[in-house]
C-alpha cells in the first residue's frame, strides 16, 4: 500500500486510549519489524499497520484486496469440498480468515517466515488473531515459503501430503519489487512451476501484488499455468480521496499438476 500517514504525536483521545501506540518491535533477519496500533483522528477507527524499517507493509485501513486474493482464488475451485489451502505471508490475517469464512475450506496451512508476526496472532495483538489461532483448520507456521516452495515437499508440517487445491502467495510488493534478492527465483517459470507441482489436477495458484498488470510476468505464468490471468481490485483510499487499486494474478494448474493422496 501507499501514501500512509505519518503517526500523530502520542497523545490521549480520552483517558486510557492512546491515539498511536507500537505494540511490538523486534529486529528480525529482514529487518526490524513493528506492529503499531493508531486511532484515527476523525473517525475514531482503530487502524492496525506493520513495518519493516522504515518501509511500510500492510494497514488494516486497505484489505480489500487481500480479502479479494482469497476469494478470486476460490471461486476457480467452486463445487470442490473438502479443500486443502496454502496461503504464503500472514500479516494481519485478512487473507486466511477469508479463506475460513468459505465453507468447502477443511484445512489452511499459513506459512510465515517471521516469528513475531506469527506471535502477534496468537497473542491477540491483531483483531483476527485469536480467531485465526483457535481455528482448528487453521495452522500457522513458521518457515521460509519460497524455501518450502523450492523443496517441492510441500506446506504441511509433520505429514507426507504434499498436495494443496491452492496456494494464496502475498508476501512481496510485486513480482518486480521483492522485499530480499532471494525472492526473486520464485517469479520465474521455474519458481512458479514449484508450486504448481504441489497442487492437485485444476487446483489454483494466487498472488497479491501492489503494481498494475504486468504484461511480462502474465507470459511468465501463461507458460506454467493454464488460464493465467490478472484480476484488478479497486477499493477507496480515504487519505488520498480517490480510488486504489491492487492486482491478483491467477492461474489453474493442469493435468501436470499432483494428484490427491
Amino acid at each position: 500500500m501507499t501514501d500512509f500517514p505519518d503517526p500523530a504525536p502520542r497523545r490521549h483521545t480520552r483517558p486510557g486510549r492512546r491515539r498511536f501506540e507500537e505494540l511490538d518491535w523486534q529486529e528480525t533477519a529482514i529487518g526490524a519489524i513493528s506492529l503499531r496500533r493508531r486511532i484515527d483522528p476523525v473517525t475514531g477507527q482503530e487502524i492496525h499497520e506493520v513495518k519493516i524499517d522504515d518501509d511500510f507493509l500492510m494497514s488494516s485501513l486497505f484489505v480489500e484486496a487481500e480479502v479479494a486474493l482469497a476469494d478470486v482464488a476460490l471461486e476457480r475451485l467452486a463445487g470442490r469440498r473438502g479443500l486443502e489451502v496454502v496461503v504464503g505471508g500472514l500479516g494481519l490475517g485478512y487473507t486466511a480468515r477469508a479463506v475460513l469464512d468459505h465453507p468447502d475450506v477443511a484445512a489452511l496451512a499459513v506459512v510465515d517466515a517471521l516469528q513475531p508476526v506469527i506471535d502477534w496472532h496468537r497473542r491477540g495483538l491483531v483483531p483476527l488473531g485469536a480467531g485465526l489461532a483457535r481455528d482448528p483448520r487453521c495452522r500457522l507456521v513458521q518457515g521460509d515459503f519460497f524455501a518450502l516452495a523450492a523443496a517441492g515437499e510441500g506446506f504441511w508440517p509433520d505429514t507426507d501430503d504434499r498436495w494443496c487445491d491452492a496456494v494464496l502467495v502475498d508476501i512481496d510488493h510485486s513480482p518486480r519489487h521483492v522485499l530480499a534478492p532471494q525472492n526473486e527465483a520464485f517469479y520465474t517459470a521455474e519458481g512458479l512451476a514449484q508450486v504448481r507441482d504441489v497442487l492437485r489436477p485444476g487446483g489454483v495458484f494466487a498472488l497479491w501484488s501492489n503494481d498494475p498488470p504486468d504484461d511480462e510476468f502474465l507470459a511468465t505464468m501463461a507458460r506454467v499455468f493454464t488460464d493465467s490471468a490478472a484480476r484488478v481490485v479497486t477499493f477507496e483510499n480515504p487519505l488520498q480521496g480517490r480510488p486504489a487499486t491492487n492486482t491478483v494474478y491467477l492461474g489453474s494448474a493442469g493435468t501436470r499438476a499432483g494428484v490427491r493422496a
